[in-house]
């Protein structure tokens, strides 16, 4: 049986944290002094409300989860996190339509960046510090970041970040995992911090910095203006962007090795790591090549628009400082490739994940000495450590789904009359969590407002999975998971 009262009492607890959240707007609102705030405290009032009832409900409940109260916890914290979420956008009127509120909220959380609002700079200040604020929060998981805060609210934290940590592997850096958060929430934040500094000396404006910092570490790609980083004019924001894009992809147990532990070696002696940084320095080559001898940009301009579109779909982050839609087709290929792979397991990006890629080729290589060796015992070893056969097994069942969605995705997103190409690529997009599409139509820095209300919701739907990695979410959706044991 589903345990409905620990579920009611962890809802409420981190709809009352979200409560919290909005009070940090609404000081934004107050700061700017612009017609937001209203909606923040009715907002942030409402939600606050809603979660002392959860809470009254299951002020019964003991804190201790079982795996299947787990995955409906992690479920319905996302979901519920973008049904409240998307009340400062309606209250306040910049998004009148409850579908296009709710795929913007659920955008947000999930860090895929996609967005229904053509103009972001008609927005108040107060908003767009939320639409940030939603990106950083998401970024690391809503219910990791409760494991990190409130250790004794989930008394099986671990069930619960299994079912949202992204990749197919666990790092513990501590045996206590909510120990473990909260050093890779100190590392998140050290990182964002790091980011707001340097866009400010590099000259943007202090809300600027503040809301760019937030959604690059978080890989998110929300922006305050309507030209991404393109608005800024300026090189040296860009490639500060690519830097902290880059960071942002990595495992976050490597960056906390790398800072906190000063082992360095560990991050360059790591597989994954090797694959990530190689996949970009190849891709970014291969594209400055054609845009040098295609579209005959100058060598740095064609390096540093390569090696940023590289990184922002590698990281699925999504800002952008050029028009991908109109290079060579060819480059469309290479970066729908890295937007698929992703980066590393255990960082903010989405995609498939650098680590099972490896795997997969690991197992082939293997398949083929058997071949020659019929006999032989060959373990699939990643960084020296066997990798047990059922990884092995979910592994291939995650990877059939993620072809499975991608492609029936994009047969539904034909049939409702979009062209191919960018059905393939909003498709590709979604399932990813990267919010960027290669068409001028719905481009990287362009709204997807066209699309009609049924689609949104498909998307927003699309968003969740993506996010947690299809698993977590569609083992809902079986019966077995429902039936008494």
């Amino acid at each position: 049986m589903i345990n409905w009262r620990i579920i009611s009492k962890i809802i409420g607890s981190l709809l009352c944290l979200e409560a919290f959240f909005m009070l940090w707007c609404l000081l934004m609102s107050f700061v700017f002094e612009e017609d937001d705030v209203l909606a923040f405290m009715m907002s942030s009032a409402i939600t606050f409300g809603c979660g002392s009832l959860f809470l009254f409900f299951g002020r019964t409940a003991e804190n201790a989860l079982l795996r299947r109260d787990a995955y409906v916890v992690v479920a319905a914290i996302w979901v519920v996190f973008s049904v409240f979420g998307m009340l400062p956008f309606v209250i306040h009127g910049s998004l009148n339509n409850l579908s296009e509120a709710f795929f913007e909220t659920m955008s947000g959380f999930t860090t895929t960046g996609v967005t229904t609002i053509d103009d972001v700079e008609r927005l108040p200040h107060g908003i767009l510090f939320w639409r940030s604020l939603m990106q950083w929060i998401g970024g690391l998981g809503i219910v990791f970041f409760t494991i990190a805060l409130l250790p004794s609210l989930v008394g099986g934290s671990v069930k619960v970040f299994a079912a949202e940590a992204t990749g197919p592997m666990r790092s513990k850096m501590h045996p206590r995992l909510s120990t473990t958060a909260k050093w890779i929430w100190s590392v998140y934040l050290l990182l964002t911090i790091a980011c707001g500094l340097s866009f400010w000396a590099a000259g943007m404006e202090w809300f600027d910095a503040l809301n760019y910092s937030m959604t690059t570490t978080a890989t998110g790609g929300f922006s305050t203006h309507n030209g991404s980083t393109v608005f800024f004019n300026s090189v040296t924001i860009e490639y500060l962007a690519i830097l902290f894009q880059f960071l942002a992809g990595i495992n976050f147990t490597l960056l906390y090795m790398s800072v906190f532990r000063l082992k360095i070696g560990s991050v360059v002696r790591n597989s994954e790591f090797k694959f990530y940084a190689g996949m970009v320095i190849v891709a970014t080559l291969f594209i400055m090549y054609m845009l040098v001898t295609r579209l005959h940009y100058n060598y740095e301009p064609a390096f540093r628009s390569a090696l940023f579109q590289v990184v922002s779909f590698a990281t699925t982050t999504g800002l952008s400082n050029d028009n991908a839609g109109m290079w060579p087709p060819v480059t469309w290929v290479v970066l729908g490739i890295l937007m698929f792979v992703g980066a590393c397991a255990g960082s903010t990006t989405g995609g498939f994940k650098c680590i099972r890629l490896i795997m997969l080729f690991k197992v082939l290589r293997n398949e083929f000495r058997r071949i020659l060796h019929p006999s032989a015992v060959i373990p699939v070893k990643l960084n020296g450590q066997s990798i047990p056969q059922e990884r092995l097994v979910s592994l291939f069942a995650v990877f059939l789904l993620y072809m499975g969605m991608f492609f029936t995705v994009t047969v539904v997103m034909s049939v409702s009359g979009i062209d191919i190409t960018n059905s393939f690529t909003i498709a590709l997009s979604l399932v990813s969590n990267t919010g960027a599409g290669l068409d001028t139509n719905i481009g990287p820095v362009m709204s997807w407002a066209d699309l009609s209300d049924g689609l949104k919701w498909l998307c927003s739907f699309l968003m969740l999975v993506g996010r947690l990695e299809i698993m977590a979410v569609l083992v809902l959706f079986t019966r077995s998971f429902w039936k008494d044991v």
